[in-house]
């Protein structure tokens, strides 16, 4: 069986680094991107902050009025304020596929993962050391006209190649064999594997589990009695297995956006003037696309405590780029109960809403 190499290339802070390179007097100062500050009263999150930022205690999903009080808190101490800038789609993706046109000058296959990631099979190299000098010479060539870095990881699959492209950011590159996989993830903190998110790590640190070592005790049987398929993909996660083919088109799941308003409420025409605007977006983006149909509705409520809850419906024809007038009323049918007893008993206000399509279809 031949040897399977695979590289993972993640940008470094993306958003705030294209600022930072595309605006003369930009450079080397702290750059957030995100949703609108306004003085400290903005009720979005931090999208991305570069590593200048981060000195500051600012960091990506956070609160943007949280971010702007420590941007304040660093000015005072004679620090430069940070720049605060709104979410710029149009040039990161122009940036992205100059990435993306760059990596595939050097391998067929070629996966994108997301806006700033990417994965590519090297296995047609046979060996690690011309991976690694492929690696190289795409980092130096990102550098050279894009003017920022990336960090990259190779491993024998995709799941040990992203872990490690994450360990020497930013601007870093590790290479991980085969043979030297369970040196390599053993002393990891368990939330350095995909999947364990805030919710499964509190879980485990309540049984005393910390690493991945700690994991490693666990039977198959054992975690899928804890977390059932979820124990399962853990279970091989934490062993370093991982099958999962690089794919070079990226499967759209869902089209759908989402607002977060200037001040809590339950104000019945404010809340439904903006569920029109996104379900117009949504569907105008579904007429666009090249699907034919969706199956599934999903909105989200995020109240003023930041309980969130979705609410869905599916349809067993399901729903056509001809049927906007009945997309919109079962929009309006999932939301109403949010607005009185039925799904919200304390009345709490509102902060955020949001529209999504989902088991799209695409056309024959």
């Amino acid at each position: 069986m031949n040897q399977r190499i695979i590289a993972h290339l993640d940008m470094d802070a993306f958003f705030a680094s294209v600022e930072e390179v595309s605006t003369p007097g930009f450079l080397g100062k702290p750059i957030v991107v995100g949703s609108e500050v306004r003085e400290g009263e903005g009720r979005g999150v931090v999208s991305t902050a570069n590593y200048k930022a981060r000195e500051y205690g600012i960091h990506s999903a956070q609160p943007i009025s949280i971010a702007w009080r420590l941007s304040q808190k660093a000015k005072k101490q004679g620090k430069e304020e940070a720049i605060f800038l709104p979410v710029d789609f149009k040039l990161y993706n122009r940036v992205s596929n100059n990435i993306l046109s760059i990596i595939k000058k050097y391998s067929k296959i070629v996966e994108q993962a997301s806006i700033d990631e990417f994965y590519f099979d090297l296995s047609f190299l046979k060996t690690y050391k011309k991976a690694e000098s492929i690696c190289k010479k795409i980092k130096k060539e990102v550098r050279k006209t894009e003017k920022i870095t990336c960090s990259v990881g190779i491993g024998p699959n995709k799941l040990i190649s992203k872990i490690a492209a994450g360990i020497n950011k930013p601007d870093g590159m590790l290479l991980i064999k085969e043979k030297d996989v369970p040196n390599f993830l053993n002393p990891l903190k368990i939330r350095e594997i995909p999947g364990i998110g805030p919710k499964t790590a509190d879980f485990f640190y309540d049984i005393n589990v910390q690493t991945v070592k700690d994991l490693n005790k666990f039977t198959k049987k054992e975690l899928e009695e804890m977390l059932g398929k979820q124990g399962l993909r853990i279970y091989w996660s934490v062993r370093g297995i991982d099958d999962t083919p690089v794919t070079e088109y990226y499967e759209i799941k869902s089209i759908g956006e989402q607002t977060t308003f200037d001040k809590n409420t339950l104000e019945f025409a404010f809340i439904f003037d903006a569920f029109r605007e996104l379900s117009d977006n949504v569907f105008k983006r579904f007429t666009k696309s090249e699907f034919y149909k969706f199956n599934t509705i999903t909105i989200t409520i995020r109240f003023a405590d930041f309980e969130t809850k979705t609410s869905s419906k599916s349809f067993k024809g399901g729903i056509g780029k001809k049927d906007k007038r009945r997309f919109n009323i079962e929009v309006l049918k999932l939301f109403l109960p949010f607005l009185d007893r039925r799904r919200n008993p304390k009345r709490k206000p509102i902060r955020l809403i949001g529209v999504r399509v989902e088991k799209l279809i695409k056309d024959l």
